[in-house]
C-alpha cells in the first residue's frame, strides 16, 4: 500500500479563532465610501477607520483595549472637507497618522495623549492635524508610511502620480508619475523600491530615488481592480487580480525578472469581490481576504510557490480588514497574527491566527525576530540615498515581560531556503541549502533585497532609454519554456487554459499526442511554425466557438467599465469646474468692481461652465 506524502510545516495546523460580539468594537459608522482601500488600520495601540461623516471627511481612533459598545458621541479626527478615503500608522511611532481624502490633501495628524473614547463632556472635542500636505491635484486615495526610512511617507492620487513626502518637511520630494489611477502600492523591507498597480493594468516597480520604473510589465488581465503586496526581505512580490472571465487571481513574481508571473496565475475561484493580500513575514504566509465575503484564506511561501493552509470561514462579509504587526500580537496563546474585519459597517471584529501548542514556553520556532520601532535610516538621509533595514527586536524579551532587546537587522528567515520534504532548518542549515544545485526545472531560492540593489538600479536606467532593441531582449531572454514541466494536474491545466484565452489555447490542440512537447521548444524559436496549426484547423470546435463568443462578452464588459471610468473622470472634473466658479463668484461679489461687471463676469463664468459639461 502506497504511503501518503504530507508536506511538514509548522503552520499547516494554524486556525482562525473570531470574537464574540461583546468582545467587538460596536456602535460605528464606518464609511460607505466606495474607493478600493482597506478602510481601517491597526497597530499595538490604536485602530482607525474611516467614518461615515455629514459636513467633511473624518476618521475615528479606538484604543485598542476599549473593547465593547463604544459611546453615542466620540471624539474624531476632523479637517478634510471631504470623505476620508485611507489612512496609515506610522511604523516608529503608535501615535503618528497619516490620512488621504477625496479633497486631494494628505493630513497628519497625532493622537492626544491618554486618549480615550470615554468622557464626561458632553460634546468631545475632535482633534485637529499637525501637518497639511498638499501639492495633489485630484482626490488622494492612499497613503503608505515607508517602513525602513522615518517620516517618508508615499501618496497615491488620481491624478496619476506617486508623491514621495518628507513628513517633517512637509514638502514633496519625488514624483512618480503614471499613466492611469494607482490602485495599490506596497514598499519592500529596505524602503527602497517600491511596487504599484494601475488601472492601465500594468504592475510596476519603481527605483523610487529614480523616479522612473526599473520594471513596467502587463499584470492580471481583468477589468477589476488589482493588489500587490512586497514580500518583505524576499525579492518577491504577491499579486491579486482577476482574470478575462473574473476569476480571481494570485501571482508571484520575481522582482527582478517579471516577465511573467511564476508558475503563472492561480485561480482562486468566481467570487466578484476584490482579494486584499496581507505578508506576514514572520510566518513566511500569504493571508487573503475577500470584500464582500467573509473568508480569509492563508497560503505559506516556500520553494517558489505558495503552498495551501486553510482557509478561516466567517457567515460575516468583512469590506476592510488590517492585520496587526508582529509586535502586538499575543505571544502566551501562540498567537502568530491577528486582524480585524469590518462586519456590516457597523463594528469591528478582531479573528486570531493561532498555532495550537499546549507548550508554556517560548515558541523560538514560530517567533523569530521581528521589526520594532527604530528606523533604519532618518528622512534626509534616505532622500539623500542611504538605505538600510531597520533593527530588529527578539519577541522573547517581549514574551518573558522585559524591554524589547534588539538584534541585528540582517536576520534572514531560515524558511527562505527550506527543502521540500523537511521542516524548517536552524540557522545553521540555511548556507547548506542555498548553494545545493537545483535541477533545471526547478527554481532557485531568492536572494535578499540588499543584493540586488546596484542590478536593479541598472535596470531602472536602461528602461528608460525605451528602445525596440530592449523589448526584443526581452522577449530573446525568457527562458521560461520549461515551466509547463512542473507537475501540474489536469484541473490546473484547465485553469491555465481559462485564464489565458483561446489565444493561448489553440496551440496545445494540434500536438495532441504525447511526443509533441518534446519536440515543441525546437518550433518555439521558428515564428513560422506558430501559423501553421490554426491554417491546418479552418473549422473551430463548439468549444473553441463558446470560448471565443465569451471572450467577446468579457471585452465588451472591459469596454463598458473602462468608459464608465471614463464618465466618473469627467463628473470629478464637472464638480471641481464647479467648485471654482462658485468661489469666483464669491470673490466677485467681495471686490469693489460694480453690479454690471459682476454679472457680466457671473455670466462669462457659467458659459465656461457649460461648454465644460457638453
Amino acid at each position: 500500500m502506497a504511503g501518503r506524502f504530507v508536506r511538514a510545516s509548522k503552520y499547516r495546523h494554524v486556525f482562525g479563532r473570531g470574537t464574540k460580539k461583546e468582545q467587538c468594537y460596536d456602535n460605528l459608522r464606518i464609511s460607505k465610501n466606495a474607493w478600493d482601500t482597506n478602510l481601517i488600520k491597526a497597530n499595538p495601540e490604536y485602530i482607525s477607520v474611516n467614518w461615515e461623516a455629514s459636513g467633511g471627511g473624518a476618521f475615528a481612533v479606538i484604543p485598542i483595549n476599549e473593547r465593547g459598545r463604544l459611546p453615542e458621541q466620540m471624539p474624531l479626527f476632523r479637517g478634510h472637507t471631504a470623505a476620508v478615503l485611507d489612512t496609515d500608522w506610522s511604523p516608529f511611532n503608535d501615535s503618528l497618522i497619516a490620512s488621504a481624502s477625496d479633497d486631494g490633501k494628505v493630513f497628519i495628524w497625532k493622537v492626544p495623549e491618554g486618549f480615550t473614547l470615554y468622557t464626561d463632556a458632553e460634546e468631545p472635542a475632535d482633534v485637529s492635524p499637525v501637518a497639511k500636505l498638499s501639492g495633489h491635484m485630484r482626490r488622494v486615495g492612499h497613503v503608505l508610511f515607508n517602513p525602513a526610512a522615518d517620516h517618508v511617507l508615499a501618496s497615491a492620487s488620481g491624478d496619476y502620480t506617486v508623491k514621495l513626502w518628507d513628513v517633517e518637511a512637509g514638502t514633496p520630494k519625488l514624483t512618480l508619475a503614471h499613466k492611469d489611477i494607482v490602485q495599490s502600492l506596497s514598499w519592500n523591507a529596505e524602503g527602497s523600491m517600491l511596487v504599484t498597480t494601475s488601472r492601465d493594468k500594468k504592475l510596476r516597480l519603481w527605483d523610487v530615488r529614480q523616479e522612473r520604473p526599473a520594471q513596467e510589465v502587463a499584470g492580471h488581465p481583468g477589468a477589476k481592480n488589482s493588489r500587490a503586496v512586497w514580500m518583505g526581505e524576499h525579492d518577491r512580490i504577491a499579486t491579486t487580480g482577476f482574470s478575462r472571465m473574473s476569476d480571481r487571481q494570485l501571482g508571484l513574481w520575481d522582482s527582478r525578472n517579471p516577465k511573467e508571473p511564476i508558475g503563472g496565475f492561480q485561480i482562486l475561484d468566481s467570487i466578484s469581490g476584490v482579494c486584499m493580500p496581507f505578508w506576514d513575514d514572520g510566518t513566511q504566509c500569504l493571508y487573503l481576504a475577500g470584500k464582500g465575503d467573509g473568508n480569509i484564506r492563508y497560503y505559506e511561501y516556500e520553494n517558489d510557490k505558495f503552498e495551501y493552509l486553510s482557509e478561516y470561514k466567517s457567515p460575516d462579509p468583512q469590506r476592510g480588514i488590517a492585520f496587526l504587526p508582529k509586535r502586538g500580537i499575543n505571544l502566551h496563546d501562540n498567537e502568530v497574527t491577528r486582524c480585524f474585519k469590518t462586519v456590516n459597517d457597523t463594528y469591528i471584529e478582531p479573528v486570531s491566527f493561532i498555532v495550537p501548542r499546549r507548550s508554556e514556553m517560548f515558541q523560538s520556532d514560530i517567533y523569530p525576530p521581528t521589526t520594532g520601532i527604530k528606523p533604519g535610516v532618518s528622512a534626509s538621509d534616505w532622500f539623500g540615498g542611504k538605505t538600510a533595514l531597520p533593527p530588529k527586536i527578539s519577541l522573547e524579551s517581549v514574551y518573558e515581560g522585559e524591554a524589547p532587546k534588539e538584534v541585528p537587522a540582517d536576520y534572514k528567515p531560515p524558511s527562505a531556503a527550506t527543502p521540500v520534504h523537511s521542516p524548517p532548518p536552524t540557522k545553521t542549515e540555511a548556507p547548506k541549502a542555498a548553494p545545493a544545485p537545483a535541477p533545471a526545472a526547478a527554481r532557485a531560492p531568492p536572494s535578499s533585497v540588499s543584493n540586488n540593489k546596484a542590478s536593479l538600479a541598472s535596470q531602472a536606467s536602461k528602461f528608460a532609454d525605451k528602445e525596440e532593441e530592449s523589448s526584443e531582449d526581452e522577449t530573446s531572454s525568457f527562458e521560461e519554456v520549461p515551466k509547463p514541466v512542473d507537475r501540474h494536474t489536469a484541473t490546473a491545466a484547465r485553469q491555465e487554459e481559462k485564464t489565458r484565452g483561446p489565444a493561448i489555447t489553440k496551440e496545445p490542440e494540434p500536438p495532441k499526442p504525447t511526443p509533441a512537447p518534446t519536440t515543441a521548444p525546437a518550433k518555439a524559436y521558428s515564428p513560422s511554425s506558430e501559423p501553421t496549426p490554426t491554417a491546418s484547423t479552418p473549422a473551430p470546435s463548439a468549444s473553441g466557438a463558446a470560448a471565443g463568443l465569451k471572450d467577446y462578452l468579457a471585452d465588451i464588459k472591459d469596454t463598458l467599465h473602462h468608459q464608465n471610468q471614463i464618465m466618473s473622470d469627467q463628473s470629478d472634473q464637472i464638480a471641481l469646474l464647479m467648485r471654482e466658479v462658485s468661489q469666483l463668484k464669491v470673490k466677485l461679489v467681495s471686490s469693489g468692481s460694480s453690479d454690471r461687471e459682476k454679472d457680466e463676469r457671473i455670466r462669462q463664468l457659467e458659459l465656461e461652465l457649460e461648454e465644460a459639461r457638453s
